[in-house]
């Protein structure tokens, strides 16, 4: 659905697919691996206004609590509810099934700060 090569990252390990005026956002394989087990997941409200580099949910694992922070800002306008539900297709699906919500970007020149897969790949090393 939403493939690594095709999305832009945050260095905070949220990936953003930009469709236009819209982006859905979601957590890389990465951070997915390292939260491990997710057994919870708070989505933000429709209609929140989120800023880029804000917390905008939380997720929750056996171990731990994790904020997840907007790569963009914008006014969220869906929520994978899918993921409310079973929180741990988020594990086998980040890039997939796993996404967490679709905002209206406010701000398009924000995506320019967002690295492509590559540049991501290579801060995490």
């Amino acid at each position: 659905m939403y493939n690594q090569e095709n999305c832009k990252f945050a260095k905070t390990h949220e990936w953003a697919f930009v469709e236009g005026d819209n982006a859905v956002i979601g957590i890389s394989d990465h951070a997915q691996h390292e939260i491990s087990d997710i057994v919870f997941v708070e989505l933000p409200k429709i209609g929140a206004k989120i800023d880029a580099g804000k917390s905008c949910c939380v997720i929750e694992s056996v171990k731990s609590a994790s904020d997840i922070y907007a790569p963009l800002s914008g006014e969220v306008i869906e929520v994978n509810s899918a993921v409310a539900d079973d929180p741990s297709v988020i594990n086998r699906e980040p890039h997939g099934n796993g996404w967490l919500f679709k905002i209206k970007i406010a701000d398009k020149t924000e995506e320019a700060a967002l690295l492509d897969f590559a540049a991501y790949e290579a801060s995490l090393k």
